[in-house]
């Protein structure tokens, strides 16, 4: 009886240290695609669109309230996570360059090359980082986050083949640069085709609110075929390399 009386004890012990640590780990943040959807795309596209007249906020106002929503949101991600996110720095700056050229009432030109500028870099970034010992293509797709790094390399190791994959990954590399690239071209087009109208007046905003509602389908959609294309290339090399199957290698959060 009593030794009874103390497992169940040693039981309820173990149950109420296990419930306070769960309790005491950091929730993880995950991204809601519906509020980046919101914050980004959504709201300040019918700001800009709908609320940029004279009857409403006016060009000026309309254009900064618009502004204030990614910028916002960028500002609030980077508090959460308390890191910095380079891509989504880039965004905040672009959206900030917007917001200057804006109202200093600059030619539509400028907005053109702004929008080709920041993709554009990002492709050359890209392709420089292939000769360093921090490639790109593991922030995007070969990281400890999506794949059991560990095992791919032993695997790898095992069956000599990591040369090839290493080609692979230069590869994979040169496909998303290729993807940054188109983005810049598409930009650059897209904002000559709807940027018509002088700077600072509510034409131009209602311009700017249909084009970057343009933007996910024109040049989004795009990027996403080439990086699902790349996703699976690399995938498929693993497998070939490593005779590891995509369920060996996935990072599901078990142990490796």
């Amino acid at each position: 009886m009593t030794d009874k009386h103390t497992e169940e004890t040693s039981s309820m012990v173990a149950d109420k240290a296990k419930q306070q640590t769960a309790n005491s780990q950091p929730a993880v943040k995950k991204e809601s695609f519906l509020a980046n959807l919101l914050m980004n795309i959504v709201i300040p596209t019918l700001i800009l669109t709908k609320l940029s007249t004279d009857e409403y906020l006016g060009a000026t106002w309309g254009l900064i309230v618009a502004l204030a929503f990614p910028i916002g949101y960028g500002l609030r991600d980077f508090a959460i996570n308390k890191k910095l996110n380079v891509f989504s720095a880039l965004g905040v700056v672009s959206v900030l360059l917007t917001g200057g050229l804006s109202l200093l009432k600059l030619p539509p030109e400028y907005f053109a090359i702004k929008e080709a500028a920041i993709p554009g870099i990002l492709g050359v970034i890209t392709l420089v980082s292939i000769k360093t010992r921090y490639p790109l293509v593991k922030v995007f797709i070969y990281n400890d986050k999506v794949l059991k790094i560990q095992k791919v390399n032993e695997a790898l190791a095992h069956y000599n083949t990591q040369k090839q994959f290493d080609r692979t990954l230069i590869n994979a590399s040169l496909l998303i640069a290729g993807s940054f690239f188109l983005s810049s071209i598409l930009n650059y087009v897209l904002a000559k085709l709807i940027l018509v109208s002088p700077a600072g007046t509510a034409e131009f905003n209602a311009e700017l609110g249909k084009m970057t509602a343009l933007s996910y389908p024109v040049i989004a959609l795009p990027m996403m075929i080439i990086m699902m294309g790349t996703l699976f290339y690399v995938f498929r090399s693993i497998r070939l390399l490593t005779h590891l199957t995509l369920e060996e290698v996935i990072n599901d959060g078990s142990a490796n």
